[in-house]
């Protein structure tokens, strides 16, 4: 679904008509009342889906208070402690109900060719941590993460999610409140994976434990995969294919036949001036005629993406810091799925700024975006009573045309060298900035029968 520029417009409720634009008004509260708190008998002055919308509006709004948010949204005078409360009691429930219920794809072929493969949606998978205050709530239930050279300085909250690579849209998230690792998390994930997308994923997802996941999952909503895999896994070559890639035997002991049939490609990638990298990928796509191997080794890049929206989330959409300012186990989640919430949003004003601009919608910056839109909320709320309605539409036509006019050029192929200023292991000491333009250079390395 494509956002249309009319529904910005309107008061403070430029942000409520976005938001409904995302997830309809009536559904909301019927949201609230089947998995929210029970109401008491007492009439609250602050309604559930007014709640939720003013959370996902003091995310997006990067300054302030959430109790002055709620009045600038609502016209509501309630204080910081007693919207504590509230969200204390609303549990994390309703939230992730709310959350999986608003999340949808956004691309169509037609419109947005790049967010496809062969009529395939390109969705990927990866997990990630949230930091949170070192308050004794928390870390009565999270714990910090310890690398190899020292213990972090937050305590973490676990995640991981779906996101249409195409624009960047959140499809599906789950939160590891009991600290799961991020590949219990994963499978917890895979019941929200959409039809018909190709999933790519990391090294993490590449065993035959969960290909096998990924298999009965995909044939059950019409979907398709491909993940890479690690050097030294091993696989029982049956047939090699006329591209050099090759179907292959992967064990999976809990199988009636005791195997999996995947395709597997191996091929090596350098960018100019780097080393050659091996890249080895396991894939549903067993068609090496119609999904030549080339293809796919190139495509694999495109997971990177992925990467770019956690950056987005964690740190640009919070103005530069990565730690969240809820105190609670509850409170943390429920910020964490406002954030998604507010990152689905951005994602429908990108798409319409996009099409206004004809570019592609990753070429729509998200930080431009962010604080146009911001602008444009405020400017029409302070003009409330002064403005007529024609202005306020010229008003988001307008905003959205300088979103766009400000897209971001092509992105260049360019490698940097590895190194570091203060090297730890055997890499070379960075001394001075250098890189290289040039596309990035792909080989199939032939299979060969065993």
């Amino acid at each position: 679904m494509q956002l249309c520029p009319n529904t910005l417009a309107g008061s403070v409720g430029t942000f409520v008509q976005c938001f409904q634009c995302l997830l309809a008004t009536p559904l909301l509260a019927n949201l609230w009342r089947q998995y929210g708190p029970k109401a008491r008998g007492q009439k609250l002055k602050l309604s559930g889906p007014q709640l939720v919308q003013s959370l996902v509006f003091h995310v997006l709004c990067g300054v302030g208070t959430l109790a002055a948010h709620v009045e600038q949204l609502t016209g509501v005078k309630v204080s910081d402690s007693d919207l504590s409360q509230r969200r204390a009691a609303a549990g994390v429930g309703v939230f992730d109900a709310i959350v999986r219920a608003a999340l949808r794809p956004l691309a169509t072929p037609g419109e947005q060719p790049d967010a496809f493969y062969r009529g395939w949606r390109l969705v990927a998978i990866d997990g990630s941590q949230a930091s949170v205050s070192n308050t004794p709530q928390l870390l009565g239930h999270l714990s910090k993460a310890v690398s190899r050279r020292f213990q972090a300085a937050f305590a973490k909250l676990p995640m991981c999610w779906l996101v249409e690579l195409g624009t960047h849209a959140p499809l599906a998230v789950v939160l590891g409140l009991a600290q799961e690792s991020e590949w219990a998390l994963a499978h917890r994930l895979l019941p929200q994976l959409p039809a018909g997308c190709l999933l790519l994923a990391d090294r993490l997802y590449g065993v035959g434990a969960f290909v096998n996941e990924l298999m009965v999952m995909g044939q059950a909503v019409g979907s398709q995969w491909l993940v890479r895999v690690k050097q030294n896994l091993r696989s029982n070559v049956r047939q090699i294919l006329a591209d050099g890639s090759a179907l292959v035997a992967v064990a999976v002991p809990h199988r009636p036949t005791g195997f999996v049939l995947v395709r597997q490609i191996v091929g090596r990638v350098r960018r100019p001036g780097g080393a050659w990298v091996t890249v080895r990928l396991w894939t549903s796509l067993l068609d090496g005629s119609t999904y030549p191997a080339a293809e796919l080794l190139a495509l694999y890049a495109r997971r990177w993406d992925i990467e770019v929206f956690t950056k987005e989330l964690k740190i640009d959409l919070h103005g530069g810091t990565t730690v969240l300012q809820s105190h609670t186990l509850v409170t943390a989640a429920q910020e964490i799925l406002a954030l998604v919430l507010a990152m689905a949003m951005l994602s429908q004003v990108r798409l319409a700024a996009a099409t206004t601009g004809a570019v592609a919608p990753l070429r729509i910056s998200f930080g431009q975006t962010l604080a146009l839109v911001r602008s444009l909320w405020w400017m029409v709320a302070l003009g409330e009573g002064i403005l007529a309605p024609d202005q306020v539409r010229a008003l988001v036509a307008r905003t959205l045309e300088q979103i766009a006019v400000q897209c971001l050029p092509p992105r260049r192929a360019r490698t940097c060298k590895r190194a570091l200023r203060r090297p730890v292991q055997k890499w070379p000491r960075l001394t001075a900035t250098s890189y290289q333009n040039g596309p990035t250079q792909l080989e199939v390395i032939p299979s060969k029968p065993i």
